[in-house]
């Protein structure tokens, strides 16, 4: 049996469905193009049926990589299969991704079908799928809540009918890492042709095991692991790729099994995800969250000092992350600029530059020093902005101890400037009725926060909203060393997303691994 593990990633897709997380076409190609930077095998980059604005983007993302597989999702149907093949059919190395459920409460809750019935619509869908490609794989949806026997009867009929890959998912989060282990070696024992196909899990985590069940699985048999970047997804997210990844690198003594990962792109990846869905990493997230390699305790940093290795099991180079920073001010070039933000893992084409250089020097007359975060922050105001309906033009805030907060603000709504004033409880709460009066906005806030993204009082603040209007969730996002103006951003930001969700609908019976 191989000892590589191949790594496919459903950030595009799965990752996608975690409320408020959708993204543009130009934000997925991006993003898958980094996918394949960081050495990913297999990239799902959609689900072609499910929209047409999810079809464009995997076809986007098929025509333009070159190394890694780009598989699209597809339901046990032919409508579902031939909306994949024509999304990836220009893709160099194309994967038709189809499935069914496979437990007793799916089968009888929701598809309504006998247990020879899903057999049936299996074998069909994996045989249509193989007319357009020999690269298919099946999914047994609910497999580690199904019947064990009736499980490896299904999967011998997919690779019968020329599955290649065989997923076996815990689509709930419900296993436990042994129980999942077993599972794993009774698929292997019992499906007499298994050997013809890759033995792949795909875990959520519900109970906060999916790293530890996909590990499990691996070192049972398994050898294709499905995960995402900063573990997001649906509910409590999915099995964390930078997780997997380094512990296999890590533990090698222990987890003899390795992966085609660059492992240096994962935090620039991380970094990535977390710009584009607004979605913030926690600062104890296991890999690439803030604390990961911060050390305060006074014994930990004075053995830090004597050897890192007496609490640090990583490098953090390992990772991307590197100890010394180049410092960029206001007298930094354009040259200088585009290296640095290569080493970050952003390759700009020149008008991108332009865009990024231009606010870059707005700030740093503004700062001392111009740091990192404050650049991923400018990358995200300028290049991976949603489309813009609402566009911020000017911002005028009057409050105090004894003034009535107000806020004048000017907008452009599809190019054509408008103006208003209003009045709230705070600065914020004034700009942020005056824009929803402008815009003719009707979301409801769900969640404010704000953050610093570098020390000192000159400081960048992040500001983070999540707005809900008629069941559709965004987030925005927005930076400026002004607080307010910040704020504002973040708002416009998430109103251009709700407004790019009601013309790009996702389609909520689409299902889940």
């Amino acid at each position: 049996m191989s000892d590589i593990v191949k790594i496919f990633d459903t950030t595009l897709r799965d990752g996608e469905q975690s409320p408020g997380a959708s993204m543009n076409t130009a934000e997925k190609l991006r993003l898958a193009m980094q996918l394949e930077k960081l050495g990913v095998d297999i990239i799902e980059a959609g689900f072609p049926a499910a929209s047409e604005g999810d079809f464009e983007a995997v076809s986007q993302i098929a025509a333009k990589l070159k190394h890694s597989e780009v598989a699209g999702l597809a339901r046990a149907n032919k409508q579902d299969i031939d909306s994949a093949w024509g999304a990836i059919k220009l893709a160099a190395k194309p994967r038709i991704h189809t499935f069914i459920a496979t437990s007793d409460i799916h089968m009888e809750y929701k598809l309504r079908m006998t247990r020879e019935q899903v057999l049936a619509e299996a074998k069909a869908a994996v045989a249509y799928a193989k007319t357009f490609t020999d690269n298919v794989e099946f999914s047994a949806e609910d497999g580690s809540r199904s019947d064990r026997d009736f499980l490896c009867k299904v999967f011998e009929t997919a690779i019968a009918a020329g599955a290649t890959t065989v997923n076996l998912p815990d689509t709930v989060g419900y296993a436990i890492p042994s129980e999942f282990a077993e599972l794993v070696r009774y698929v292997v024992q019992h499906t007499p042709n298994i050997h013809q196909a890759v033995l792949s899990v795909h875990c959520h985590n519900d109970l906060g095991l999916a790293t530890a069940n996909t590990l499990a699985a691996l070192m049972a048999g398994a050898r294709q692991a499905e995960v995402t970047i900063n573990g997001i997804g649906e509910r409590a997210g999915n099995t964390s790729l930078e997780e997997v990844v380094m512990a296999l690198h890590t533990r090698a003594n222990y987890l003899p099994l390795s992966t085609h990962i660059r492992t240096e792109h994962i935090y620039p990846s991380s970094r990535l995800v977390s710009m584009i869905t607004g979605i913030m990493v926690q600062p104890n997230k296991a890999v690439v969250g803030a604390n990961a390699f911060a050390h305060e305790a006074g014994i930990h940093q004075d053995g830090m000092l004597k050897n890192p290795m007496t609490y640090e099991i990583m490098r953090p180079e390992t990772i991307g992350l590197s100890a010394t920073q180049m410092v960029l001010g206001k007298h930094s070039g354009r040259h200088a600029l585009r290296e640095h933000l290569k080493n970050l893992g952003y390759d700009l084409s020149d008008d991108e530059l332009q865009i990024v250089f231009t606010k870059f020097k707005a700030l740093a007359d503004k700062k001392k020093q111009v740091m990192d975060e404050d650049l991923e922050a400018i990358i995200t105001e300028g290049v991976l902005r949603t489309a813009e309906t609402f566009v911020l033009e000017y911002l005028h805030v009057s409050a105090g101890t004894t003034v009535l907060p107000m806020a004048s603000v000017q907008l452009s709504i599809n190019g054509r400037s408008v103006k208003d004033a209003g009045y709230g409880n705070g600065p914020i709460d004034a700009a942020y009725n005056t824009i929803a009066k402008l815009t003719g906005a009707e979301s409801e806030l769900l969640r404010f926060s704000i953050s610093a993204l570098t020390g000192g009082t000159d400081a960048q603040g992040e500001v983070t909203v999540r707005l809900r209007e008629n069941g559709l969730v965004a987030l925005g996002r927005g930076s400026d060393p002004d607080i307010i103006t910040a704020s504002a951003l973040a708002y416009i930001n998430g109103l251009n997303r709700l407004e790019y969700l009601k013309t790009h609908p996702v389609d909520k019976a689409q299902g889940s691994l």
